[in-house]
């Protein structure tokens, strides 16, 4: 009777530390999803990070904290800051993020998306005030680029590490608003009187290369006069007077003019007779 309780205790114990046993072992397990990663600390030392899938730690004297991997994205509230040129304006932008060193971004900041949101804030109005307007409206890659290498260079030993920087909207002073507006009108007034006066002289100077054209054909310029009276006679209420053509008058007054005795145009005038002696 005693063999046979002895036998029953032994193997009950079994099953309790059998049990204890499994115990121990399913509360060390942990899972982490693909995109994670778990960094452990055993009795409050970092002993690295692990994952993804399923491991396990010392339970009950391990503590482990979850890093996701992928992309954030911060959205920044508008920053409002004076830039160079002493003009104030309101700027927000997005900021795209992960984390690249998960043991790192808990061993060495307490907060790793406070501290990066707050870093990112920052640097934009800095970036802001040693920046002009027309760099800020007109070139946006540099001005970003200028921002992400910033937070890049302060969230490095974070292991963050900060991959795009994008401005989203810039906001001006109603005042400034009116001034560019009336700058580009200036601008386009501009432009259209140069292309007016550019025009006008591809004009004139074409008109000057048939001028000098025509006057090297007497029958050209005959031509085109008969063809200035053909498109003037088709308006049927015109009354046209038409001259004479100077080819056709100047033998004439040749003529008149031997018959009167009179000198050519241009001819040298006569001399007088010597008087005899």
């Amino acid at each position: 009777m005693d063999l046979t309780l002895l036998g029953s205790s032994v193997i009950i114990m079994a099953v309790i530390v059998i049990a204890l046993l499994f115990l121990f072992i399913i509360a060390g397990l942990r899972v982490v999803n693909q995109y994670e990663r778990g960094v452990i600390f055993v009795l409050g030392r970092l002993t690295g990070a692990k994952g993804p899938g399923v491991f396990w730690v010392p339970p009950f004297i391990s503590t482990m904290r979850r890093i996701d991997l992928r992309i954030v994205t911060i959205e920044l509230p508008p920053q409002e800051g004076v830039t160079r040129d002493n003009i104030t304006v309101r700027v927000s932008a997005v900021v795209y993020f992960y984390v690249v060193n998960p043991t790192d971004a808990v061993n060495n900041v307490l907060d790793y998306y406070r501290a990066t949101v707050q870093i990112a804030q920052t640097t934009v109005r800095n970036v802001l005030g040693q920046s002009e307007l027309d760099q800020i409206l007109t070139d946006r890659v540099a001005v970003n680029r200028a921002i992400q290498a910033i937070i890049d260079e302060h969230t490095e030993r974070w292991g963050i590490k900060v991959t795009t920087v994008e401005i989203k909207d810039v906001e001006l002073p109603q005042t400034m608003q009116r001034a560019m507006a009336k700058q580009a009108e200036a601008e386009r007034e501009k432009r259209a009187k140069v292309l007016l006066a550019q025009g006008e002289f591809q004009a004139a100077q074409t008109l000057a290369d048939a001028a000098g054209l025509i006057s090297t054909e007497p029958a050209a310029l005959q031509l085109r006069y008969l063809q200035t009276l053909t498109e003037i006679a088709v308006e049927k209420n015109s009354t046209i007077v038409f001259p004479l053509p100077i080819d056709l008058v100047e033998p004439l007054s040749a003529l008149l003019r031997r018959s009167a005795g009179m000198p050519e145009p241009g001819a040298a005038p006569a001399r007088p007779n010597a008087p005899a002696e």
